[in-house]
């Protein structure tokens, strides 16, 4: 795949190409009605709203480091963002995506920290496959993405096609309850309150553009 754009809906072309090309074209179409199953049930997906106090954390980072919030917030403002898995190449895109802005993030006073409900081992395979020079943690069990987003259990029509394809699903979790967390983004200021709240809805192939992230930051 080329270097990614810095705008994740330009580049999303670039990726649905390579799927086509990658992918069987049945397994493609599953995939594709599955997310647009999950815009159409998943309607109310943020749990914190804009001025709401964002709820202190603890979890393990790529190298089984414990990180609170509450400490990220001692040094500068946190952008939160909640992923599915090193297994879904618009997650991956979408962390690229961010990794080319980390430096004007850093310039504008904030940290960005990506969390799943992956192993530790998986994060350091996401970390380590799109050099992300960011922390990613592991909240396994989805004990932190349920205060902030909606978790859901996966379907059995993308897990039977992930199969078919070779991939374990199941291994990239230490749980067997195959939920996940619909994607979304939180900035959080150093008093915890929430000041940016988005998601762009159960289709897991949209994401928050970097450049909302930096506007936001920009204006705060």
């Amino acid at each position: 795949m080329n270097s990614p754009k810095n705008n994740y809906q330009e580049n999303l072309k670039g990726l649905r190409d390579d799927l086509a090309n990658m992918l069987p074209k049945e397994a493609l179409e599953i995939f594709d009605a599955d997310a647009e199953s999950l815009q159409e049930n998943h309607s109310s997906i943020i749990k914190l709203q804009v001025g709401d106090k964002a709820p202190d954390f603890s979890l393990s980072n790529a190298t089984g480091k414990t990180l609170l919030l509450t400490e990220l917030l001692q040094n500068s403002k946190v952008v939160l963002t909640f992923y599915r898995g090193s297994w879904c190449p618009y997650c991956n895109l979408q962390l690229a995506h961010y990794q080319q802005s980390l430096d004007k993030i850093h310039a504008l006073g904030a940290e960005l920290v990506a969390i799943s409900p992956q192993t530790p081992d998986e994060s350091l395979n996401i970390k380590e496959k799109n050099e992300l020079n960011f922390e990613v943690l592991s909240d396994e069990g989805n004990h932190v993405a349920r205060k902030y987003t909606t978790v859901f259990k996966n379907a059995e029509a993308p897990l039977n096609t992930m199969k078919n394809l070779g991939l374990d699903f199941d291994a990239h979790y230490s749980d067997d309850s195959k939920e996940l967390p619909v994607p979304a983004v939180f900035i959080i200021e150093k008093d915890s309150t929430v000041s940016f709240a988005k998601s762009l809805g159960g289709d897991y192939r949209n994401r928050v553009e970097v450049s909302e992230i930096i506007n936001h930051l920009k204006n705060k």
